[in-house]
């Protein structure tokens, strides 16, 4: 095992971590750890990479949701169905644009995900919700733009996927982390697979990064239970964190672009 190799299990396991803390908006860390802490030198190959490796815990976390029932199926499926096409023309979209752009852009999404967590969600919603004609067209719009915008930036989306989940069906938060993992894990299998095509992928750190988010996510679902009276708090202090690497991200890509 090199220091990269190490670097990078641990770099997933901060992300692994941080989203069974958290939950939704914590796989955002991938990349800018990828660029900036494994020293992954394209950040296309970046993206690609964090794309694989955030669908692959997306669907570990699916599993333990869908044993506890959390997941609504319908929703989940038709959502992530039309989501799919938008996140591999985003994805296509994505790779024709020049790398330190890119992250320039993706460090502007980081801001209004950080803005986002601080102003906090809604617990409401309908949890015995069923899939109607009108719903199914709201899921369709809306995961369609979802999974452009996922593809694109080569993040899982949760941020965008769960409120847009909430918004199309009116189910409950909880339902809707549940079902958007569905959505996460196939909008980041398109996109891996759409820079895997144009090998755009680093298999051996995907799977050292997977390898630390399993094991992360292990841990931070105990810390949640244990802090469960703090996640306020938490996610606050995440939502700083974030804008504090946004505005690092932008310092070292526009000192790129301007170079």
């Amino acid at each position: 095992m090199t220091p990269v190799d190490i670097l990078t299990l641990i770099s997933g396991v901060v992300v692994g971590f941080t989203l069974g803390v958290i939950g939704g908006g914590g796989s955002i860390l991938a990349l800018p750890l990828l660029l900036y802490v494994v020293g992954m030198k394209d950040p296309h190959v970046a993206i690609g990479t964090s794309a694989l490796a955030v669908a692959a815990n997306a669907f570990a976390n699916l599993i333990q949701h869908a044993r506890a029932g959390t997941v609504k199926w319908p929703c989940a499926l038709v959502f992530g169905a039309s989501g799919v096409i938008g996140a591999l023309i985003g994805s296509t979209l994505g790779k024709m644009v020049a790398g330190q752009h890119l992250l320039v852009l993706f460090a502007g999404v980081m801001i209004v995900v950080g803005v986002s967590m601080l102003r906090g969600k809604s617990g409401g919603g309908d949890p015995g919700v069923r899939i109607t004609r009108p719903i199914a067209v709201r899921l369709v719009a809306i995961g369609l733009l979802a999974g452009l915008l996922s593809g694109f930036f080569g993040i899982g989306g949760g941020f965008l996927i769960v409120p847009g989940i909430m918004l199309g069906s009116g189910m409950p938060i909880l339902n809707a982390v549940g079902s958007s993992l569905f959505s996460v894990g196939t909008f980041g299998s398109a996109t891996a697979l759409n820079y895997a095509l144009s090998g755009l992928v680093d298999w051996r750190v995907a799977g050292f990064f997977i390898a630390g988010g399993v094991a992360g996510g292990v841990a931070g679902m105990q810390t949640a239970i244990r802090l469960a009276d703090h996640k306020g708090l938490l996610t606050r202090i995440f939502a700083f964190v974030l804008l504090a690497v946004a505005a690092y991200m932008l310092f070292r890509s526009l000192g790129g672009i301007g170079g």
